[in-house]
């Protein structure tokens, strides 16, 4: 008997699931409402149609409803909005915005397809504001680009740094305006960990635009042309995208009592089925349970809308089938990069409790001795038995297909160490012979069988902290481009030669560039009786995850603003170190250096953007002058005179103390040991009174200084406890120094500074971080005092004596409070 089905939503899986419909059932009556203009539009292309990648508009018009209706006899209704669900009756009320017309639609089978929309916060000012916008859809585009065309945007803001946000960045960018974006997080695209999306922080810097992390908006003022960031910060805008997220667009069913969960998503079975019979959900509106973790979660992405509305077509047909969840498998591009994930990040493991492994590697793209390889950096996160729960890379070339198959290996179990034996297609053009792929199988199963441990590098800092024995085993020209303080160098090649040199009565941390020959050295020194662990993915992860955002232009030469005239040399060699995997490139150029005169030009070309950082530091360590250090696609272009060039060497353009990197020291450093009021105050005055003055102002905090630190009061016990209740419990509660008083000389001063209009010290602390100063906790000091990371302030970071001796030595002021 046919069927009367009707499907509110014709994007994605409404679109999929009708003409799934009609190719099962030539009977079955389907009606499709859509409340706008279009219906099937490639909504992932929006940003690529604003920016001119996509130039035709009606390139993303995938159907049109005249003739999808033809092609697969469906009754399409657009301009039709459902504006109410009878569950009970099987009735739907419908708003036909062209005529204003009223009426019930009956049916015997509903399928909710009505996505997600853009989270609007109330902000201050919005109302008013009229450059301000979101994109969700083929009119939020339009509007977008007219704006931009009629106006003139020389300037924009974006506010969120997930994919919409990242894509509109790129895009405007393309179009020459300037981007300010703003994230409330410390990182950009959540789905990766943080190390990884520092590779995307330093290519967003490198291309001018103004990152802002770890702030949010907060209010619009002169009718949207200045935004105002919590953080009190302001930027000028004649353009604002906001792109802070979606939520599910579930109103319809909330009000027809239709079952909802997660942020209000709508609650379905495995079947696709709500807590009513013949009433279905698919796509961005729904509540799935993520495949990983089995938790539920909602995941709006294209790929569970489509196979969501061809399965709910297949179950309301009879066919058995269901929706098992969601591996949240997704790619974007990010300039020349490529950043791509699948199942879980770190970051979610370690919020749900889940035991985990994870590894790092950097292999090359495609074969190393084919031009144009590049360096992918890819993480696999396992359970201790093996079970896969998340893989990321980021990279130019091939990123996505290797998540793809690790995607893929998921889904029908394989195990980690697995992964050694997929045989995937070889070609030096496009892989190795022993494909990335392969080689997080190895490298997992080295963990797995006990072959090496590991430690990451995030455990560093402690381990600097308690003068663990950190064993470097690269070659010493690679020193140059940045090592670990207090570091034992042995060059893997003379390790064996050495082993009398190295203790047995303490645990070894071996490292290397990328982890490899780490391995290699940890494998000798275990078979000799060390103790010994091998730094996850080497000390190229440790750098990429310690990158620190800089004023925007950070390449030299790739400023818009001024041309650099060519450097006059007698002599300029070439090299190119395309596709060798570091520290190739590095060595390329001490090669080349060591064999030049002096004032002599050296340009190099290399396919890893970490080269940008490793040559700036290695010139700079090394005597040699940087004059240029650009992108150029999707290679970095060196040029490098050897030694300090003489005046007419030098590039000509306006910022000549880029031309020439030496070492500088203009910093101010501060130990504070003291929790008195009076000397914290004395500290933060000096500390911005430097960072204002252009001064790189690192205060360290220690023992009783910590409690300054404080933000908030959590519950402890035992000897924390203790000393939780006899420090202070933040910086508003500090005793002064002389004349304390019971705590009445502190009130004192505090009310005298209302009085004065002089701001009381956490306003202080927060000022003086926004001018760049940079606070460190002492983690020895938090673990004897019982510290917790959560009571402090967002901004701190962690570190020990290490940390603050590495900034003192650039520093031409040091403080002890």
């Amino acid at each position: 008997m046919p069927k009367k089905i009707v499907i509110i939503g014709g994007v994605a899986g409404g679109a999929t699931a009708a003409t799934r419909l009609r190719r099962l059932n030539e009977e079955d009556e389907i009606v499709l409402f859509e409340k706008g203009e279009y219906i099937s539009f490639a909504n992932c292309g929006l940003p690529y149609h604003v920016g001119g990648t996509i130039k035709n508009r009606e390139d993303l018009l995938l159907q049109t409803v005249e003739g999808m209706s033809e092609q697969y006899n469906l009754d399409i209704r657009n301009f039709s909005e459902v504006t109410a669900i009878n569950p009970l009756n099987k009735t739907v009320s419908v708003l036909n915005h062209q005529t204003k017309e009223i009426y019930t639609e009956s049916f015997d089978k509903l399928i909710i397809s009505t996505g997600a929309k853009a989270i609007v916060p109330p902000i201050e000012g919005l109302e008013t504001a009229k450059n301000v916008f979101s994109l969700r859809n083929i009119p939020d585009m339009d509007q977008i680009k007219a704006y931009i065309e009629k106006e003139k945007v020389k300037e924009a803001t974006i506010v969120g740094g997930g994919f919409i946000g990242l894509e509109m960045m790129e895009n405007l960018v393309d179009l020459g305006i300037q981007v300010n974006l703003v994230e409330m997080s410390s990182q950009v695209m959540p789905n990766i960990d943080f190390e990884l999306a520092q590779i995307l922080h330093a290519q967003i810097n490198f291309h001018s635009v103004n990152l802002i992390l770890n702030d949010g908006l907060k209010a619009f003022s002169k009718q949207g042309g200045e935004l105002v960031l919590t953080s009190g910060k302001t930027l000028a805008s004649d353009l604002t995208i906001l792109s802070i997220g979606v939520s599910p667009e579930s109103s319809l069913a909330k009000e027809a009592e239709i079952a909802l969960g997660l942020r209000g998503a709508i609650q379905v079975n495995k079947q696709l089925e709500t807590n009513y019979p013949d009433i279905y959900a698919i796509g961005d509106v729904i509540e799935v349970i993520d495949f990983v973790n089995q938790q539920p979660t909602i995941i709006p992405l294209a790929w569970p809308a489509n196979r969501q509305g061809r399965l709910v077509a297949d179950i309301i047909n009879g066919i058995e089938a269901n929706y098992p969840g969601t591996q949240g498998t997704s790619v974007a591009k990010v300039f020349e990069l490529t950043a791509a994930s699948t199942g879980n990040s770190e970051k979610t493991l370690q919020r749900l409790g889940i035991d985990y492994e994870g590894i790092h590697i950097h292999p090359n793209s495609h074969a190393s001795y084919y031009p144009d390889a590049s360096p992918i950096a890819l993480k696999l996160l396992f359970a201790p038995d093996g079970k896969i729960l998340g893989a990321q890379g980021v990279g130019t070339e091939g990123v996505e297909k290797r998540i793809d198959v690790i995607s893929t290996a998921m889904k029908f179990g394989a195990k980690a160490n697995e992964l050694a034996s997929i045989e995937l297609a070889y070609a030096p053009p496009y892989s190795s012979a022993k494909d990335p792929v392969n080689m997080l199988g190895y490298t997992a199963d080295n963990l797995l069988n006990h072959k090496v441990e590991t430690f990451s590098w995030q455990e560093i800092p402690t381990l600097i902290e308690k003068d663990a024995y950190l064993l470097d085993v690269r070659d010493e020209f690679e020193l140059a481009t940045g090592e670990l303080p207090n570091s034992h160098v042995i060059p893997l090649a003379k390790l064996r030669d050495r082993l009398d040199d190295l203790p047995k009565d303490q645990t070894i941390y071996v490292y290397c560039q990328v982890g490899l020959r780490g391995y290699n050295a940890a494998r000798i020194l275990m078979q000799h009786g060390f103790s010994v662990k091998n730094l996850d993915g080497g000390f190229k992860t440790y750098k990429q995850a310690n990158y620190r955002l800089s004023a925007p232009k950070t390449i030299l030469g790739k400023n818009k603003n001024h041309n650099a005239a060519s450097v006059e040399a007698g002599q300029m060699i070439s090299i190119d170190a395309c596709g060798l995997q570091c520290p190739g490139p590095i060595l390329k150029v001490k090669e080349a250096i060591d064999q030049m005169n002096d004032g002599e030009l050296l340009e190099i070309q290399a396919s890893d953007f970490g080269f940008v950082a490793d040559i700036e530091a290695w010139c700079k360590n090394t005597g040699n002058t940087l004059v240029e250090n650009q992108l150029n696609g999707s290679k970095v272009v060196a040029k490098i005179i050897k030694g300090i060039p003489s005046s007419n060497q030098m590039p000509i353009h306006s910022l000549p103390a880029e031309g020439v990197l030496h070492e500088t020291k203009n910093g101010a450093t501060m130990v504070v040991f003291s929790g008195d009021l009076d000397k914290a105050l004395a500290s933060m005055i000096i500390a911005s009174g430097a960072a204002a003055m252009g001064k790189e102002v690192t205060i360290f905090f220690t023992f009783w200084g910590l409690s300054i630190l404080k933000k908030q009061k959590i519950k402890k016990r035992g000897l924390a406890k203790m000393f939780d209740i006899m420090l202070p419990n933040g910086a508003t509660s500090l005793p002064i120094s002389q004349m304390n008083m019971m705590g009445l000389g502190s009130k004192m001063i505090q009310t005298v500074m209302k009085q004065k209009n002089v701001d009381s010290l956490p306003v202080m602390i927060e000022k003086a971080s926004k001018l760049g100063v940079k606070f460190v906790a002492c983690t020895m000091s938090m673990d004897i005092m019982g510290i917790d990371r959560s009571e402090l302030f967002d901004f701190v970071e962690y570190g020990g004596v290490a940390t603050y001796l590495g900034d003192s030595e650039q520093s031409n002021l040091n403080l002890f409070i």
